[in-house]
């Protein structure tokens, strides 16, 4: 998979319909999630992008602290479901973090989990913080991780 990391001013139409169709096919069809995604944080997030012959296979958008939370942050850790069987989604994960490093020189990172993914973030690094709670009518956490 190819990895690059694009602002929003950078990404071309093309990109960025293809990031959010797959953030519509997963967060809002697959998952049954009716809820804003186009939240007016996509323009000052930088686009973590995932290709495998031309075409998106996995994404995430990363913060720097204060832009989301306190801390830098990644969200919107999305894997097409017909390539999830590849090991996209870790690394994926690990470009993000990676490029949280690298971009805003921090190495303290919050995210927001759903619950049943604890696992999987947990097996990068981070660690429950803070009771669950309920995000879009889905059971989620926060998770930190620190180098």
């Amino acid at each position: 998979m190819k990895i690059t990391v694009k602002s929003f001013g950078a990404l071309t139409a093309a990109e960025l319909y293809d990031i959010l169709k797959i953030r519509s096919e997963v967060f809002v069809v697959e998952q049954e999630c009716i809820y804003q995604d186009v939240d007016g944080k996509d323009q000052i997030a930088l686009h973590v992008i995932g290709t495998r012959k031309g075409e998106l296979v996995a994404y995430t958008r990363i913060f720097k602290p204060g832009d989301y939370f306190e801390e830098a942050s990644i969200g919107r850790v999305v894997v097409n479901p017909t390539e999830r069987k590849y090991g996209y989604g870790k690394e994926i994960m690990r470009a993000s973090i990676s490029a949280v490093e690298k971009h805003f020189k921090v190495d303290v990172i919050k995210l927001s989990a759903q619950l049943y993914l604890e696992r999987f973030y947990h097996t990068l690094g981070f660690d429950q913080v803070g009771d669950g709670y309920l995000e879009d009518g889905i059971p989620h956490i926060s998770m930190v991780r620190k180098k």
